[in-house]
């Protein structure tokens, strides 16, 4: 039976361990802390990524933690719809609607189907040798026909297969994210942009609300209260923004800042080694597309393993770095702080949504119509 070690146990190394089972390969998966936390964010899952889990037995068990209604789209802060559509019309032209869940979900589910038993925690891996395929560990060495490197985006196997790559580097923005209760609120999801400012709101399962929030700001920067912060930010936007900062307790804000690779790898193999997700492109959230390319990179890497790693480059390489690059140039376009070049920003927008009701959906339709290799319907 050929043999996969998997480094890391992330949403991109967990869909690799399974898809790589199911296609009858043995699977260990390293991680390197004692124990997965859940961490306060919520996780999009789009119609690509359902087709991708669907393909390892695990759409459903996605779609039905869903808690999408009515009307999803982008606001201005006063609450304005700038762009918008419904979860029906995605729905109808591409199979699925997005579900927004919590990522200790999205693991759990990935855990479950992998089985624990071939999930190996506070492990850490020291070296990895792509030519022989061998994993070094404190508890010893593995050997393996395939090594995944699914290490994150700051990746120790990305650098020692590409040493020449410059790496992650800062995107412009920082950001806050919280789980917060309804508390009985009207939660439309929707995304609202101000001058160099972002404010997302979802709705997930147990009347839980995420939150997400960015601002332009210098790497590094730090305050004092994280959430005293966002309603010095935010407290004036339109409902139910305040009303849900004041709802956040102690602790329920979190802040980092985000980086993505500007520069494209130059594969995502070598020797017997193959990168996925965060480790090969990360990429910034507002596409809501990182976990999602994980979730493409596992299952199409499963399909391809066992031949030449290069047919994985080349199925995924182009593909992903559009949407990195895509990413990027909405992160940069959301930090605008010039109030004329905002207008003219929102005011396009708009003006293109009325011209083209469906602008929101179509603009998405080469990202969203992906389907795995293995889908006849591709």
């Amino acid at each position: 039976m050929a043999r996969a070690v998997v480094i890391g146990g992330g949403v991109g190394g967990l869909t690799a361990g399974v898809a790589l089972r199911r296609k009858g390969w043995d699977v260990t998966v390293l991680e390197r802390v004692p124990k997965i936390e859940p961490v306060g964010s919520g996780l999009a899952i789009s119609a690509n990524a359902l087709k991708a889990l669907d393909a390892v037995g695990l759409g459903d068990d996605i779609r039905k933690l869903s808690t999408a209604e009515g009307r999803v789209g982008l606001r201005r802060s006063d609450g304005t719809w700038l762009v918008h559509t419904t979860e029906a019309g995605a729905d109808s032209r591409y199979g699925d609607s997005m579900v927004v869940l919590l990522r200790a979900t999205l693991m759990d589910v990935l855990a479950d189907a992998l089985g624990r038993d071939h999930l190996r925690l506070d492990t850490a891996v020291s070296e990895v040798d792509a030519v022989k395929g061998v994993v070094r560990t404190e508890a010893g060495d593995l050997e393996a026909d395939l090594i995944v490197g699914a290490d994150g985006i700051h990746s120790a196997t990305r650098r020692a297969l590409f040493p020449e790559h410059p790496g992650p580097v800062y995107a412009g923005v920082t950001a806050w994210r919280g789980l917060i209760p309804r508390n009985g609120l009207t939660i439309p999801r929707s995304e609202s942009w101000g001058r160099g400012t972002v404010f997302g709101i979802h709705l997930l399962e147990g009347d839980v609300v995420y939150v997400y929030a960015t601002d332009a700001l210098p790497a590094g920067t730090v305050h004092q209260d994280e959430r005293a912060e966002l309603l010095r930010r935010f407290g004036t936007w339109h409902d139910p923004i305040p009303a849900l900062l004041e709802a956040a307790g102690p602790g329920r804000i979190l802040r980092n800042d985000i980086y993505h690779h500007a520069t494209p790898l130059p594969a995502y193999h070598r020797g017997k080694v193959a990168l996925v997700g965060d480790a090969a492109h990360a990429m910034t959230p507002n596409l809501g597309q990182g976990a999602c390319q994980a979730i493409e990179d596992g299952v199409v890497l499963a399909h391809v393993a066992g031949g030449d790693l290069a047919a994985y480059s080349a199925a995924r390489m182009e593909r992903t770095t559009k949407i990195v690059r895509r990413s990027a140039a909405l992160c940069r376009i959301s930090q605008w702080r010039n109030p004329i070049a905002v207008g003219l920003r929102d005011h396009g927008l708009a003006t293109a949504a009325r011209l083209s009701p469906d602008l929101m959906l179509r603009s998405m339709d080469e990202m969203l119509r992906w389907r795995p290799p293995a889908d006849p319907g591709r």
